[in-house]
């Protein structure tokens, strides 16, 4: 889908985190790079290595290690935008929207590479892996109930978005990181699923306007990825099947939407979850 709409993500839920930046949806066609440009500078946006991110046109480059699309970003704060690119605006909208945490995954990856330049191998590892998939699809679930996020935790799909239903919506936010997963919603189906971190806040956090919460999200997102103990594994991100939010999709609201068991799967989850 690569049509310019601005009122389905001006409507729909999931993509609440990303509305602060109100001005990229009120054009009726695609955001140019210079205006896009402009709020990266306003915002000071930098990558991990400390550059200023600056917007690129994609190209192909000879596949040495200073050319890797992560290197580039992490040396030169070049970051490749395809025109009329859902994919691309999405990773866009979530550097302006998550920007420590973004530089602190460009700086994961960055290191990932040096150590795989170092091995003498072109084989990607588990961390990589754990830290591609977070950033394509990732999502952050805070909550101040920490039996709901053990529920998370253990696949009850139906007792903490049905059963729980109120309860959650009182003390459980869930926030869309990864830009891949925007992409996804635009066109929403039964098996979307998106892989999370989960964070315990207080009762007061869930009462603070968006952008006060996305911003303590973001640093203690930042603070997390920092640790380099954690993202070892995929294993460690929660699976979520995004669709069964209360709110964030409209069959949800009937209690039979949750028997689907090849969408809200019973699975693994090993005591190690974030």
């Amino acid at each position: 889908m690569q049509t310019w709409d601005p009122n389905f993500i001006s409507d729909s839920p999931l993509f609440e985190p990303l509305r602060q930046h109100g001005t990229i949806w009120r054009g009726a066609e695609w955001p140019q790079p210079k205006e896009l440009q402009a709020l990266i500078d306003v915002l000071g946006v930098v990558s991990g290595g400390g550059r200023p991110l600056q917007l690129t046109p994609q190209d192909a480059r000879a596949g040495t290690f200073a050319d890797r699309y992560e290197v580039r970003i992490y040396r030169e704060g070049a970051l490749q935008l395809r025109p009329r690119n859902w994919h691309d605006l999405f990773n866009l909208l979530a550097w302006l929207t998550f920007p420590h945490a973004k530089a602190a995954l460009n700086a994961r990856h960055y290191q990932a590479l040096l150590a795989q330049q170092a091995g003498g191998t072109l084989n990607r590892g588990p961390a990589q892996d754990a830290l591609t998939l977070f950033d394509e699809s990732g999502v952050i679930v805070a909550s101040s109930d920490a039996e709901l996020l053990q529920d998370v935790r253990n696949f009850e799909w139906k007792r903490v978005f049905w059963q729980c239903r109120e309860r959650m919506q009182r003390n459980l936010r869930c926030f869309i990181v990864g830009h891949a997963l925007y992409e996804k919603s635009l066109q929403p189906f039964e098996g979307i699923t998106g892989h999370a971190v989960l964070f315990d806040v207080d009762q007061g956090f869930l009462t603070w306007p968006p952008a006060r919460q996305l911003h303590v999200l973001d640093e203690r997102l930042a603070h997390h990825l920092a640790n380099t103990t954690v993202f070892q594994t995929p294993r460690e991100l929660a699976p979520l099947p995004i669709l069964g939010i209360p709110g964030w999709w409209p069959a949800n609201n009937r209690e039979s939407f949750y028997n689907n068991t090849a969408y809200f799967r019973r699975g693994r989850r090993s005591p190690s979850a974030v």
